[in-house]
């Protein structure tokens, strides 16, 4: 059996409580974690801590909050006031748990679904957004990881051209598959704002309803936009039903044609700031 499950944030309680409210078995199901597995929750060690023991049975992606987490353990980024990722960098295995974390995978297939924490530009079909992932998975894995971080945060440049390279090609890749909700149907982003698919700027959508992606036909599942809520379409799901703000953390099973969802409450963790 194969589920999708969404952001959780450090949210180890709630992981457990969803993994035995499917009956999950490590011998038997597949699960894929669609991003953001630390931060604000109460728990992120003991997050990592149980994904990690679940071994093959689990995919983790990276979302915007995991990349934090590196960016702050190699010293590149200070700490925000909401983190809660002290359990992490002052563990006795800190660097083995960053190890772990930076071998982890920026986007997948499963069941024929494109499997991703934020989203995908019009520009890109599945195939092209898996290439662009493994060349991120290829420098987080590498020697030069550091320097990597240093340039990856930033909004620019904005949209997609074929002949980016280095530092501007990898940071716009990033930026898409961990940050983006709002684009432009030229793949222009927008990435301040953070609320609901109501709150598109003028000439911008949500990435998925731009008309003519080329991920059209292929069905995509994200988590990161918790202000969206749960969307359950044909050709989509939105996983991040607001777990650390204390909604639900979801799981989806996706095998063999199937769209069956679990859902289990959540205390809230954080509150908007």
């Amino acid at each position: 059996m194969d589920y999708l499950v969404g952001d959780l944030q450090g949210c180890c309680d709630a992981f457990d409580r969803l993994l035995a409210e499917i009956g999950f078995s490590a011998s038997r199901d597949h699960l894929v974690v669609v991003g953001d597995l630390v931060n604000r929750g109460p728990d992120s060690l003991g997050t990592l801590k149980r994904l990690r023991a679940l071994g093959d049975a689990v995919t983790c992606l990276l979302g915007n909050h995991d990349l934090h987490l590196l960016a702050v353990a190699h010293g590149v980024r200070k700490p925000r006031k909401d983190d809660t990722l002290d359990d992490v960098l002052g563990s006795k295995k800190r660097d083995e748990w960053i190890d772990w974390l930076r071998q982890r995978r920026m986007a997948h297939r499963l069941d024929g679904w494109l499997l991703v924490h934020a989203g995908v530009v019009p520009q890109w079909d599945a195939a092209k957004a898996l290439a662009l992932a493994a060349e991120i998975e290829a420098l987080l894995r590498g020697p030069d990881l550091p320097q990597m971080l240093q340039q990856m945060y930033g909004n620019e440049p904005a949209a997609w051209h074929e002949d980016l390279r280095g530092a501007d090609r990898w940071r716009f890749v990033i930026n898409v598959l961990t940050r983006i909700r709002f684009c432009t149907p030229a793949g222009r982003l927008e990435l301040k704002i953070k609320e609901g698919a109501d709150a598109a700027p003028p000439g911008y959508q949500p990435w998925f309803d731009i008309a003519g992606r080329r991920t059209e036909g292929t069905p995509v599942a994200f988590g990161h936009w918790s202000t969206l809520g749960r969307v359950d379409r044909p050709d989509l799901l939105a996983l991040d039903t607001g777990c650390v703000w204390g909604g639900k953390l979801s799981a989806v099973r996706i095998d063999g044609g199937r769209r069956e969802w679990v859902q289990v409450k959540c205390a809230q963790a954080q509150r908007p700031g």
